[in-house]
């Protein structure tokens, strides 16, 4: 009999302990999802007008931006509550529009999703964040030809929509950095052993065929290992 209501003790303990630690996730991810909300909100308001467009490339039939004629430009930031973010993203399917902040660490992490590398320019925008309800939680319910629309501190806007969907290990750098995808979303999966990597590719209503030809493949942003110590 002993023995028994010890097993049931452990139990209800154990119990006890899921819970708790849930409870600890839920009010983890509500506190992201505020701070990232008020983040957004300033940004959306700070956010300066597009640019004029300069003169057109001689190889170009249509206008271009500067960073079309410059793709290996900066992306310009604007600092939050001293923070720098570099734009914002919107997912339609799932329901979340995001601040991005400009490079990460483990504190940037818990406020917004955080720029990993590359640009929106160069066409290689790498996003990560931790998969918060509020934040990356939903991901793996994106499917192909999902709308995702980045917009940078300028107003430039970029559209992609999603090709594919891969199930990535922490280690796996070279993986997450490869091929020739335009903007590449990655978080972790409960108990952060993978990351779920979602891979776009950039609408052709947002930029025309002439200009994907001419485009730089550069390496502008955060190089980094592929944090395996950053639970997401």
């Amino acid at each position: 009999m002993r023995k028994g209501n010890l097993l049931i003790t452990l139990g209800l303990l154990l119990m006890a302990g899921a819970a708790g630690l849930s409870g600890f996730n839920l009010w983890q991810s509500e506190r992201a999802g505020q701070a990232a909300a008020r983040d957004l909100e300033i940004l959306v308001d700070t956010r300066k007008a597009p640019p004029a467009t300069l003169p057109e490339l001689p190889a170009l039939s249509v206008p271009v931006e500067e960073y079309m004629a410059v793709p290996e430009m900066e992306m310009p930031v604007v600092e939050v509550n001293g923070r720098e973010y570099v734009g914002t993203l919107e997912l339609p399917a799932i329901g979340r529009t995001l601040p991005v902040l400009n490079g990460w660490d483990a504190e940037l992490l818990q406020v917004a999703p955080c720029r990993y590398e590359g640009s929106a320019y160069t066409g290689n925008l790498i996003i990560m964040a931790h998969n918060y309800d509020s934040h990356f939680g939903k991901l793996k319910n994106l499917r192909s030809g999902d709308a995702v629309i980045f917009r940078d501190m300028e107003g430039n806007t970029f559209s992609y929509e999603v090709v594919s969907m891969e199930t990535l290990n922490p280690e796996d750098t070279q993986k997450m950095e490869e091929g020739d995808w335009d903007l590449t979303l990655f978080t972790c999966t409960v108990g952060g052993k993978t990351r779920v990597t979602v891979r776009c590719a950039l609408a052709e209503t947002a930029m025309s065929t002439e200009y994907r030809q001419h485009r730089t493949m550069g390496a502008a942003g955060f190089g980094g290992p592929f944090a395996p110590s950053v639970q997401f």
